[in-house]
């Protein structure tokens, strides 16, 4: 029984439930969120490790913590799971909700390796549940407006796209398994997940190669913790993109990371800031310079969030995110990973 715009049950009237299984990182608290907006009720959280995290996130939205999965995942009444497991985990999760026909959204990456990645492929082409991945860049109101500045041709046809993300670590407030690349996929996979699918967004292309690095520079004591990578991407068409990632954002900054995106066009150029302008705003900020003026644009979000595109998918509507759209992300930073140059300051 599929659930209504307003997360209410078509037949029975009844607010539907979900469920998360994972809780290691704060990006499912936008989802929680998202859903108990949207009307659904949480029938649980579970977390066998990160408890305090777990515990945060149900004081913040009175929710209740669990110790048993199969309770989420036998209930009829709870028709979606959520899942912020432990990045190599998640497939396992993924894999368990098609055995229950439970449809489920993960934060990213959803898979840190090839065989994970074959994993995916296959529970997607099963087609059994929809799988939802928590691709949030496209639901930022600057993206989305600037999505439909390109599809209007405003820039011209795009020539080339530059996007540096950098972040803050926290090092001592980060789970172990952050620090390990098999647990955690490692930078790329990690971050530049949302830039694969944001290249392939904006310009409606697919990636064709891909050449970059994994740097280290500091935490010898983990030996496989990169803390810096890069890719040049060429793409269908002629398009270029640069990318850039690291986990150097000083303590003392005003964000997690001053991310930002470039954007060149035959007609014009757009510079995204994600978080703004620490001496004028938080605000996301988008800049257009033309032959006519330099201008900032009005922002306009998009029409429904993240969770409601997810539940649309789950009802048989079309969705702004897609299978094809996860796979494909998750497989460019698979290849783009495998065939990185290692550099290790000496």
């Amino acid at each position: 029984m599929a659930a209504g715009c307003g997360g209410v049950n078509r037949m029975t009237g009844e607010a539907r439930k979900f469920g998360i299984i994972g809780c290691q990182h704060a990006h499912i608290g936008m989802f929680i969120e998202e859903m108990l907006a949207l009307g659904y009720e949480c029938a649980g959280v579970y977390e066998p490790d990160n408890k305090p995290l777990a515990r945060t996130l149900a004081d913040r939205y009175g929710l209740e913590l669990t110790g048993d999965r199969e309770s989420l995942l036998a209930d009829e009444g709870v028709g979606i799971i959520g899942c912020a497991a432990i990045n190599d985990e998640k497939m396992d999760v993924i894999e368990l909700c098609e055995l229950h026909g439970k449809p489920i959204m993960i934060d990213k990456p959803a898979v840190t390796d090839r065989a994970g990645l074959t994993r995916l492929r296959g529970v997607l082409e099963r087609g059994r549940i929809e799988v939802g991945m928590m691709l949030t860049e496209r639901f930022r109101p600057s993206l989305h407006t600037v999505h439909r500045m390109i599809r209007e041709g405003e820039l011209g046809d795009i020539v080339h796209i530059s996007m540096r993300k950098p972040h803050r670590l926290n090092p001592a407030a980060r789970p172990a398994w952050h620090f390990d690349k098999s647990r955690s996929g490692g930078i790329i996979k990690d971050l530049f997940v949302h830039d694969f699918d944001l290249l392939r967004w904006l310009t409606g292309r697919e990636v064709e190669t891909t050449s970059g690095y994994l740097a280290k520079h500091m935490l010898p004591e983990y030996p496989t913790f990169y803390d810096a990578a890069g890719a040049q991407v060429f793409m269908a068409g002629g398009i270029t993109a640069q990318l850039y990632a690291d986990w150097h954002t000083p303590a003392g900054s005003w964000t997690w990371g001053d991310g930002r995106i470039f954007i060149t066009g035959t007609r014009g150029i757009a510079e995204i800031r994600l978080e703004g302008d620490p001496l004028l705003s938080s605000d996301e900020v988008v800049l257009v310079i033309t032959d006519q003026e330099l201008r900032s644009l009005p922002l306009k979000p998009p029409p429904f969030s993240l969770s409601q595109d997810f539940l649309n998918r789950v009802n048989g509507e079309a969705g702004v995110i897609t299978h094809d759209d996860i796979y494909k992300a998750s497989e460019a930073t698979v290849i783009a990973d495998e065939e990185a140059r290692i550099l290790i300051r000496e």
